[in-house]
């Protein structure tokens, strides 16, 4: 006999290195290819005590131009990922086996570039007309 059941997942929203409210009620939809994140710095797997994984809120990423997924912003990639599209808006939660992860892209407003999960370095950063509009505050500011 199959007995079904509910279950719910709640993240708290850890969002630090958000500098200020502007551009959070414009977030777009992406999915995110979590083969070009980094494992403990972009995201957490799951474990026997947290069934789901999740990715991390702030992570930089920038689009692949071969598949459309997004993955972790890197100014040395040449698959698109080096222009920045923005931050992952909020933690995006994802079971085990998945490898496409739904999640909300924060394209433009003010972020502290010291809290960005992984670190980013806003001088490398090439604008791009596609791209995102973050102003990224120093640690003085």
């Amino acid at each position: 006999m199959i007995q079904p059941y509910t279950t719910s997942v709640t993240v708290t929203a850890d969002r630090d290195w958000l500098a200020s409210r502007h551009g959070t009620d414009s977030t777009e939809t992406i999915t995110l290819d979590l083969g070009k994140l980094t494992k403990g710095t972009h995201y957490v797997e799951p474990s026997p005590g947290n069934i789901h994984g999740f990715v991390r809120s702030g992570v930089p990423v920038g689009r692949i131009t071969a598949s459309g997924l997004y993955g972790a912003y890197d100014p040395e990639a040449t698959d698109g990922r080096q222009a920045l599209a923005g931050l992952v808006f909020a933690e995006a939660a994802y079971t085990p086996g998945t490898t496409k992860v739904p999640a909300a892209l924060f394209w433009h407003g003010t972020a502290k570039a010291q809290k960005i999960p992984g670190g980013i370095d806003p001088s490398k950063i090439v604008a791009n007309p596609a791209g995102a509009q973050i102003r990224f505050l120093a640690v003085s500011e």
